[in-house]
């Protein structure tokens, strides 16, 4: 079974991050292409523009932001670009870690992410 976990892309590249995937619309300010390690950037799969800067990160908002992140997540590019993580992570052996860049750990679309590709298992 493929191990998901999420984490700050600020934070040290380990060997333990397995295949490392960018779950941002944005690339993250001050971070190198070099220094990110990215085995994949699907930005895609981000929330859009306009529910990002709805949601901007007002933990108030987050069970609301989560609702509306799982509808945009069900048509169009953005379900694409979900099963295209999909297919990366169940075909992998590997653990996955799934980067953002938001300051805040426990509410972001990268915990979102990872509840729902554990929970299509």
């Amino acid at each position: 079974m493929v191990k998901i976990q999420y984490k700050r892309i600020y934070q040290d590249v380990l060997e333990e991050d397995g295949i490392r995937i960018l779950v941002d619309r944005l690339w993250p300010r001050g971070i190198s292409k070099e220094k990110a390690k990215l085995d994949h950037w699907i930005k895609e799969v981000a929330p859009s523009n306009e529910l990002r800067k709805w949601y901007h990160h007002d933990v108030s908002k987050f069970s609301e932001f989560q609702m509306k992140y799982k509808q945009e997540l069900s048509q169009g590019t953005q379900f694409e670009a979900l099963e295209k993580l999909k297919s990366i992570i169940y075909s992998s052996r590997e653990t996955v870690t799934l980067l953002y860049g938001a300051k805040d750990e426990k509410y972001n679309q990268a915990v979102i992410l990872k509840q729902i590709l554990e929970d299509s298992k």
